[in-house]
Protein backbone atom coordinates (compact mmCIF):
# COMPACT_ATOMS: atom_id res chain seq x y z
CA UNK A 1 0.00 0.00 0.00
CA UNK A 2 2.75 2.33 0.58
CA UNK A 3 4.51 1.68 -2.79
CA UNK A 4 1.39 2.15 -4.39
CA UNK A 5 0.73 5.42 -2.61
CA UNK A 6 4.07 6.78 -3.40
CA UNK A 7 4.05 5.90 -7.20
CA UNK A 8 0.91 7.40 -6.98
CA UNK A 9 2.41 10.79 -5.62
CA UNK A 10 5.43 10.58 -7.97
CA UNK A 11 3.26 10.52 -11.23
CA UNK A 12 1.21 12.91 -9.56
CA UNK A 13 4.04 15.31 -9.07
CA UNK A 14 6.15 14.44 -12.32
CA UNK A 15 3.27 14.55 -14.82
CA UNK A 16 3.30 18.17 -15.38
CA UNK A 17 6.84 18.20 -16.16
CA UNK A 18 6.66 15.28 -18.41
CA UNK A 19 3.39 17.23 -20.35
CA UNK A 20 5.75 20.31 -20.43
CA UNK A 21 8.70 17.93 -22.21
CA UNK A 22 6.42 16.40 -24.43
CA UNK A 23 4.55 19.60 -25.79
CA UNK A 24 8.30 21.27 -25.93
CA UNK A 25 8.98 18.66 -28.68
CA UNK A 26 5.65 18.43 -30.49
CA UNK A 27 5.30 20.49 -33.38
CA UNK A 28 2.72 20.93 -35.99
CA UNK A 29 3.88 17.86 -38.20
CA UNK A 30 5.04 15.64 -35.39
CA UNK A 31 8.14 15.54 -32.91
CA UNK A 32 11.02 17.60 -33.33
CA UNK A 33 13.53 20.78 -32.29
CA UNK A 34 11.59 23.33 -33.60
CA UNK A 35 10.40 24.85 -30.23
CA UNK A 36 13.66 25.03 -29.33
CA UNK A 37 15.17 26.20 -31.99
CA UNK A 38 12.47 29.72 -31.86
CA UNK A 39 13.45 29.53 -28.39
CA UNK A 40 16.75 30.56 -28.77
CA UNK A 41 16.45 32.86 -31.58
CA UNK A 42 12.74 34.75 -31.38
CA UNK A 43 13.81 38.48 -30.47
CA UNK A 44 12.47 37.66 -26.86
CA UNK A 45 13.66 34.41 -26.33
CA UNK A 46 16.79 33.47 -24.48
CA UNK A 47 20.05 34.66 -25.62
CA UNK A 48 23.91 33.74 -24.01
CA UNK A 49 23.47 36.65 -21.60
CA UNK A 50 20.63 35.10 -20.12
CA UNK A 51 22.01 31.67 -19.47
CA UNK A 52 25.05 33.81 -17.96
CA UNK A 53 23.56 35.69 -15.84
CA UNK A 54 20.71 32.80 -14.11
CA UNK A 55 24.79 30.98 -14.43
CA UNK A 56 26.35 33.81 -12.08
CA UNK A 57 23.33 34.69 -9.99
CA UNK A 58 23.05 31.09 -8.83
CA UNK A 59 26.95 30.53 -8.35
CA UNK A 60 27.06 33.82 -6.28
CA UNK A 61 24.39 32.80 -3.89
CA UNK A 62 24.97 29.56 -3.28
CA UNK A 63 29.00 30.52 -2.57
CA UNK A 64 27.74 33.21 -0.19
CA UNK A 65 25.12 31.13 1.55
CA UNK A 66 27.22 28.06 1.95
CA UNK A 67 29.96 30.50 3.63
CA UNK A 68 27.82 32.92 5.59
CA UNK A 69 25.50 29.74 6.63
CA UNK A 70 28.56 27.75 8.00
CA UNK A 71 30.32 30.32 9.76
CA UNK A 72 26.88 31.03 11.55
CA UNK A 73 25.90 27.75 11.95
CA UNK A 74 29.28 26.83 13.64
CA UNK A 75 29.01 29.75 16.20
CA UNK A 76 25.41 29.04 16.93
CA UNK A 77 26.22 25.16 17.10
CA UNK A 78 29.22 25.15 18.97
CA UNK A 79 30.03 28.24 21.12
CA UNK A 80 28.12 30.10 24.25
CA UNK A 81 27.92 33.80 23.95
CA UNK A 82 25.79 35.91 25.47
CA UNK A 83 22.12 36.46 23.43
CA UNK A 84 23.09 33.49 21.81
CA UNK A 85 19.51 32.01 21.92
CA UNK A 86 18.19 35.93 21.21
CA UNK A 87 19.84 36.49 17.88
CA UNK A 88 19.02 32.65 16.63
CA UNK A 89 15.18 33.12 17.22
CA UNK A 90 15.94 36.66 15.52
CA UNK A 91 17.36 34.63 12.15
CA UNK A 92 14.57 32.33 12.13
CA UNK A 93 12.11 35.15 12.31
CA UNK A 94 13.12 36.27 8.89
CA UNK A 95 11.27 33.35 7.57
CA UNK A 96 8.27 35.13 9.06
CA UNK A 97 8.44 38.10 6.53
CA UNK A 98 7.36 37.61 3.31
CA UNK A 99 10.17 38.37 0.95
CA UNK A 100 7.66 40.34 -1.12
CA UNK A 101 7.20 43.41 1.04
CA UNK A 102 10.46 44.86 1.64
CA UNK A 103 11.59 44.33 -2.00
CA UNK A 104 11.24 47.64 -2.92
CA UNK A 105 13.17 48.84 0.55
CA UNK A 106 15.87 46.16 -0.56
CA UNK A 107 15.69 47.96 -4.00
CA UNK A 108 16.21 51.58 -2.47
CA UNK A 109 19.00 50.12 0.07
CA UNK A 110 21.02 48.84 -3.24
CA UNK A 111 20.96 52.18 -4.82
CA UNK A 112 22.36 54.18 -1.48
CA UNK A 113 25.45 51.52 -1.50
CA UNK A 114 25.70 51.00 -5.49
CA UNK A 115 25.00 47.59 -6.18
CA UNK A 116 21.34 48.49 -7.98
CA UNK A 117 20.15 46.99 -11.38
CA UNK A 118 23.20 44.05 -10.71
CA UNK A 119 23.82 40.25 -10.19
CA UNK A 120 25.90 40.68 -7.22
CA UNK A 121 23.14 43.56 -6.17
CA UNK A 122 20.81 40.84 -6.69
CA UNK A 123 22.71 37.22 -5.17
CA UNK A 124 23.03 39.30 -2.14
CA UNK A 125 19.31 39.55 -1.67
CA UNK A 126 18.75 36.17 -2.47
CA UNK A 127 21.60 35.32 0.22
CA UNK A 128 19.74 37.41 2.81
CA UNK A 129 16.51 35.17 2.57
CA UNK A 130 18.45 31.73 2.41
CA UNK A 131 19.95 32.35 5.74
CA UNK A 132 17.06 31.37 7.81
CA UNK A 133 17.07 28.11 6.78
CA UNK A 134 20.41 27.77 5.84
CA UNK A 135 21.75 28.53 9.51
CA UNK A 136 19.16 26.50 11.24
CA UNK A 137 20.58 23.21 9.08
CA UNK A 138 23.88 24.21 9.67
CA UNK A 139 23.47 24.70 13.19
CA UNK A 140 21.45 21.10 13.56
CA UNK A 141 24.36 19.69 11.22
CA UNK A 142 27.35 20.59 13.96
CA UNK A 143 25.06 19.71 16.76
CA UNK A 144 25.41 16.21 15.70
CA UNK A 145 28.78 15.74 15.37
CA UNK A 146 29.97 14.01 19.22
CA UNK A 147 31.94 16.25 21.20
CA UNK A 148 34.30 13.83 21.53
CA UNK A 149 35.64 14.46 18.15
CA UNK A 150 36.55 18.16 18.82
CA UNK A 151 38.10 17.92 21.61
CA UNK A 152 40.98 15.09 19.81
CA UNK A 153 41.34 18.03 17.76
CA UNK A 154 42.06 20.53 20.27
CA UNK A 155 44.17 18.19 21.81
CA UNK A 156 46.41 17.70 18.32
CA UNK A 157 46.43 21.38 18.21
CA UNK A 158 43.94 22.59 16.40
CA UNK A 159 42.52 26.51 16.55
CA UNK A 160 38.56 26.90 15.95
CA UNK A 161 39.23 27.89 12.22
CA UNK A 162 41.25 24.52 12.00
CA UNK A 163 38.56 22.07 13.34
CA UNK A 164 36.07 24.14 11.08
CA UNK A 165 38.03 23.54 8.44
CA UNK A 166 39.79 20.21 8.59
CA UNK A 167 36.85 18.14 10.92
CA UNK A 168 33.71 19.57 10.76
CA UNK A 169 33.55 20.29 7.10
CA UNK A 170 33.98 16.70 6.32
CA UNK A 171 31.72 15.71 8.99
CA UNK A 172 28.55 18.02 7.87
CA UNK A 173 28.63 17.58 4.03
CA UNK A 174 25.40 16.16 3.66
CA UNK A 175 24.10 19.56 5.35
CA UNK A 176 26.71 21.42 3.14
CA UNK A 177 24.68 19.68 0.09
CA UNK A 178 21.47 20.27 1.05
CA UNK A 179 22.26 23.66 1.71
CA UNK A 180 23.67 24.56 -1.37
CA UNK A 181 20.98 22.38 -3.34
CA UNK A 182 18.13 24.46 -2.01
CA UNK A 183 19.94 27.86 -2.68
CA UNK A 184 20.73 27.31 -6.38
CA UNK A 185 17.40 26.23 -6.62
CA UNK A 186 15.95 29.28 -5.53
CA UNK A 187 18.17 31.08 -7.20
CA UNK A 188 18.11 29.46 -10.68
CA UNK A 189 14.26 29.48 -10.51
CA UNK A 190 14.00 32.86 -8.77
CA UNK A 191 11.44 35.49 -10.68
CA UNK A 192 9.83 38.18 -7.98
CA UNK A 193 13.50 39.50 -6.79
CA UNK A 194 15.01 39.84 -10.53
CA UNK A 195 11.63 41.55 -11.98
CA UNK A 196 12.13 44.08 -9.72
CA UNK A 197 15.60 44.66 -8.93
CA UNK A 198 17.16 44.37 -12.47
CA UNK A 199 16.12 47.00 -14.74
CA UNK A 200 18.74 46.40 -17.86
CA UNK A 201 17.77 43.52 -20.07
CA UNK A 202 21.37 42.21 -20.23
CA UNK A 203 21.13 41.52 -16.60
CA UNK A 204 17.91 39.89 -17.22
CA UNK A 205 18.11 36.14 -16.05
CA UNK A 206 16.44 33.24 -17.89
CA UNK A 207 13.20 32.70 -15.39
CA UNK A 208 12.72 36.97 -17.13
CA UNK A 209 13.49 36.08 -20.21
CA UNK A 210 11.40 33.12 -20.84
CA UNK A 211 8.75 35.44 -19.07
CA UNK A 212 8.95 38.09 -21.81
CA UNK A 213 8.01 35.47 -24.12
CA UNK A 214 4.10 36.04 -23.40
CA UNK A 215 4.71 39.11 -24.74
CA UNK A 216 5.50 38.64 -28.53
CA UNK A 217 4.63 39.99 -31.93
CA UNK A 218 0.68 40.82 -32.11
CA UNK A 219 -0.06 39.29 -28.88
CA UNK A 220 0.57 35.79 -29.42
CA UNK A 221 2.12 33.52 -27.55
CA UNK A 222 4.18 30.58 -28.31
CA UNK A 223 2.99 28.14 -25.57
CA UNK A 224 5.61 25.49 -27.75
CA UNK A 225 8.61 27.80 -27.12
CA UNK A 226 7.30 28.43 -23.85
CA UNK A 227 7.09 24.74 -22.32
CA UNK A 228 10.62 24.43 -24.26
CA UNK A 229 12.20 27.28 -22.05
CA UNK A 230 10.59 25.51 -19.13
CA UNK A 231 12.06 22.07 -19.98
CA UNK A 232 15.47 23.87 -20.69
CA UNK A 233 15.63 25.24 -17.50
CA UNK A 234 14.01 22.19 -15.22
CA UNK A 235 17.35 19.95 -16.69
CA UNK A 236 20.12 21.21 -14.78
CA UNK A 237 17.78 20.91 -11.55
CA UNK A 238 16.61 17.53 -12.01
CA UNK A 239 20.19 16.53 -12.92
CA UNK A 240 21.68 18.15 -9.57
CA UNK A 241 19.14 16.78 -7.86
CA UNK A 242 19.45 13.38 -9.09
CA UNK A 243 23.04 13.13 -8.06
CA UNK A 244 23.07 14.57 -4.66
CA UNK A 245 19.82 12.90 -3.95
CA UNK A 246 21.17 10.49 -1.53
CA UNK A 247 23.29 13.68 -0.16
CA UNK A 248 20.58 15.73 0.38
CA UNK A 249 18.49 13.06 2.17
CA UNK A 250 20.48 12.33 4.70
CA UNK A 251 21.30 16.11 5.72
CA UNK A 252 17.79 16.72 5.53
CA UNK A 253 16.98 14.01 8.05
CA UNK A 254 20.23 14.85 9.94
CA UNK A 255 19.95 18.62 9.70
CA UNK A 256 16.20 20.03 9.66
CA UNK A 257 14.71 16.72 11.66
CA UNK A 258 17.50 16.94 14.99
CA UNK A 259 16.46 19.81 16.87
Amino acid sequence: MKKLTAAALAILFLFPLLWSAWASFRTPTGFGLENYSRLFTSDNGIRFEHVFNSVAVSVLTVGGTLVVATLGGYAFGRFQFPGKNALFLLTLAILMVPYATILIALYVLLGWIGLEDSLVGLSAVLIMFQLPFSIFMMRNSFEAIPKELEEQALIDGCSSFGILTRVMLHAVRPGLVTVGLFAFLTSWSEFFAPLILLNSTDKFTMMLAVVNMRTASFGAIDYAALEAGVTFMAVPCLLLFLFLQRSYVRGFMSGALRG
